[in-house]
């Protein structure tokens, strides 16, 4: 027995010496948060802070509000999302499951007979029950009981594996932030997109017509001789080509439409909007606040430092693998070969615990690999956290420099149709008094549509660069309830 106390102490000692060595996992510095700027680049409001109006407030268009509503409840991307969620959830409840001890109960019967000439066989022959009564045989089995298995958290690396799954969980609140705030500014780019294509098919019908007038009066003229063929070719060849670009802005409009009723997670149907009130839109005003903010205010940043979190925590438990494992095994209930026998306590009544340290001697691949794996995914998240902070970063610089210089291009644009309007006004007056032909006054006519329609551009891309600016400062992601 000496001898078998020092046989298992060495065991247990070798046992614990050689699995404390454990692997250290990269040590990492994030110098991209370390050297984020304190303001944007070219900022004038550096140290205000950033507002973001709620999307009803910030689209206070009736029509966009109710797509974005039919988005919320039916965009199959929120959808899995959300799914995506609860599967993270049970992962927690999954790892606290695995902190606490697994209880089960139940009965057995069986039967059993040894040989006659062995050990166990020669005993039965020779033992009483009681006074007079020997052994049955064969010997019946009837236990009634309830077993408990538990891993000590010895290490502390259960705990580490549930901290990983919650902040994976986090991660997934983050991500459908992250989703819902693209798809509001998805549908709101759609609409807007949609809008200057309803008012571009406008211009060019009012373009056809033109060219129309044109053509008329080239052949007008060419039977006065005042006009060659060549001017009526050359406007007919115009006129087709106002027409083919019918065509392309009205597929345009199908394909803009069937996008964006694919967001809202429905079959193409037609898009209630008002086209009217375009140009009268107004541009909201969005803070941009200090770089530090986008920290806290975009889901997709903060998704990507809960994925980094996770990593590290998983890591943490990879590496407690290499570490020895307590586990406690207890089991109570009553035993015995005749079931009136159950009842007669404490005779009946069975029970065991044991306790075994475990731990890896030789042979650790499969756990090395383990660790090795788990030490690249947290590298991975960090790499993948730093990207999401500089795309970020540079996205609201680039929509910082592009609304500005959007803003100016859209006033000089603004200007150089009011002044092509003037020149039309002016042109009829001198037609009047013969100072010009007509013709002349229809093409500073086409001359003001074509100015419109450069309008409509310029407004188009400062709607979007708004939308863009919202949703990259984190608008639009608390309009649904977990």
């Amino acid at each position: 027995m000496k001898k078998l106390h020092i046989l298992y102490t060495v065991l247990v000692s070798a046992l614990v010496m050689t699995s404390c060595k454990t692997p250290q996992a990269t040590k990492m510095t994030d110098n991209v948060k370390l050297q984020l700027p304190s303001k944007f680049q070219k900022d004038s409001v550096a140290g205000t802070t950033a507002t973001v109006t709620p999307w009803r407030q910030f689209f206070s268009d009736p029509a966009l509000a109710s797509l974005i509503d039919t988005a919320l409840v039916n965009n199959q991307d929120l959808r899995m999302t959300i799914q995506q969620i609860a599967i993270a959830k049970s992962g927690v409840l999954y790892q606290e499951g695995q902190m606490m001890p697994t209880v089960s109960g139940g009965g057995s019967v069986g039967v059993s007979k040894a040989g006659r000439y062995t050990s166990e066989g020669a005993g039965n022959a020779t033992t009483e029950i009681k006074p007079g009564k020997s052994m049955p045989e064969p010997l019946m089995d009837y236990q009634i009981g309830a077993t408990a298995d538990w891993e000590v958290d010895l290490w502390h690396k259960l705990s580490s594996s549930k901290h990983a799954a919650v902040e994976h969980y986090l991660a997934t609140v983050d991500g459908r932030n992250a989703v819902l705030s693209s798809l509001i500014s998805q549908v709101a780019g759609n609409y807007y997109q949609l809008l200057a294509l309803d008012n571009k098919l406008d211009l060019i019908h009012q373009y056809i017509d033109l060219q129309k007038k044109a053509v008329e009066i080239a052949k007008i003229q060419k039977k006065a001789d005042a006009d060659t063929e060549l001017a009526v070719e050359k406007f007919e060849a115009e006129l087709a080509k106002a027409r083919a670009d019918e065509y392309t802005l009205k597929q345009q409009i199908t394909e803009s439409e069937n996008s964006l009723n694919l967001l809202l997670g429905r079959y193409p149907t037609k898009i209630d909007r008002n086209k009217d009130a375009f140009l009268s839109i107004n541009l909201q005003k969005v803070m941009t606040g200090i770089p530090s903010e986008l920290l806290t205010n975009r889901p997709d940043i903060r998704q990507a430092e809960h994925e980094l979190a996770s990593a590290k925590w998983s890591v943490d438990a990879a590496r407690k693998e290499f570490l020895p494992s307590l586990n406690i095994s207890a089991a109570i209930g009553l035993d015995a070969f005749n079931p009136t026998y159950l009842t007669q306590l404490p005779k009946s009544l069975a029970f065991s615990v044991l306790g075994g340290l475990t731990g890896p001697l030789i042979n650790k691949k499969a756990i090395q690999a383990n660790f090795q794996s788990a030490d690249a995914q947290q590298i991975e998240a960090l790499y993948e956290y730093d990207k999401t902070l500089l795309t970020a970063y540079s996205e609201v610089c680039t929509l910082m420099s592009k609304i500005d210089n959007l803003d100016k291009y859209y006033q000089l644009k603004e200007e150089e149709s009011q002044k092509l309007d003037q020149s039309i006004n002016i042109a009829r007056l001198l037609y009047m008094n013969s100072r010009c032909t007509y013709l002349d006054v229809l093409m500073d006519e086409r001359d003001a549509l074509d100015a419109k329609m450069e309008l409509l551009d310029a407004k188009a891309q400062q709607l979007s660069s708004m939308v863009d600016v919202y949703r990259s400062l984190g608008g639009g992601q608390s309009s649904v309830k977990e």
